[in-house]
């Protein structure tokens, strides 16, 4: 790994929830890592919603200002020496749009209410997405199917689709960071759009609009365990490992289901 403050950090790069990031190893493994992740951020024009260039900065460097207002009003992303600010910082350059559209979305709402005013449901969701969500490019019955937690739809009829029709992207900065050590109960927040087969680009450019639009509220959110994902874990090949109701809950009420907006 890196010299300096990420010294230490042990990543599998071969993961598969790392494939989107994996392309921005050779920045992580320079010895002034923010500098070379902020390079790279010039280098894809990546931007707050209101334009301004983004960067990571020292740890102090917003002050006493709230975190998301600060970045907001500068660009700049006070970024720690650790796993949880690394892969925030991989995630700004991966889904920019998706970022900018949570720290806008964010900054409105603390604009308003002030730091110390009630969060209210959208900024826990915002907060939710930012850092435990996962982006899922699917179809409405899939989006559905999470929503109620059926499993045996997911898993079992549709589990050739994962991967092929249905692809999910780690976006959660501590998502990912908890990913470095996995366990069976790790579950993220779905953002579950219907884009079958969506690039990357694609996903960030539909769940961009979707932050931008949606009535943001934590009700909206799907809530899936991630090493279930054929593809993803091993032990999820074995009989009986999604009958484990601890971990994949029995399915909701059907008066509860319902798909997320269409982006």
């Amino acid at each position: 790994m890196a010299t300096g403050e990420l010294t230490g950090l042990r990543i599998d790069w071969h993961a598969p929830w790392l494939a989107p990031l994996r392309e921005l190893r050779p920045h992580v493994e320079r010895a002034d890592w923010r500098a070379a992740l902020s390079a790279e951020a010039r280098n894809r024009g990546v931007t707050t919603a209101r334009g301004l260039a983004v960067g990571f900065a020292a740890p102090d460097d917003g002050g006493s200002a709230a975190y998301e207002a600060h970045i907001a009003a500068t660009g700049r992303v006070p970024t720690r020496g650790n796993a949880h600010d690394l892969f925030n910082a991989l995630i700004w350059l991966t889904f920019p749009l998706t970022k900018a559209a949570l720290n806008a979305r964010q900054a409105d709402e603390l604009a308003r209410d002030g730091v110390r005013g009630a969060r209210g449901p959208v900024r826990d969701a915002a907060t939710l997405i930012d850092e435990s969500g996962l982006l899922l490019a699917a179809s409405e019955e899939t989006c559905a199917a999470l929503m109620r937690l059926d499993w045996t739809f997911l898993f079992d009829a549709q589990r050739a689709r994962w991967g092929r029709d249905w692809m999910p992207f780690a976006f959660g900065h501590a998502l990912i960071e908890k990913l470095l050590t996995p366990y069976k109960g790790l579950t993220a927040v779905v953002v579950c759009l219907p884009l079958a087969n969506a690039s990357l680009a694609r996903m960030d450019r539909a769940v961009a609009q979707w932050v931008r639009e949606a009535a943001l509220a934590p009700p909206l959110l799907s809530h899936l365990p991630v090493l279930g994902i054929p593809g993803w874990w091993p032990a999820n090949e074995a009989p009986g490992f999604y009958a484990d109701t601890a971990v994949f809950r029995e399915r909701r009420r059907a008066g509860h289901a319902g798909a997320q907006r269409r982006a």
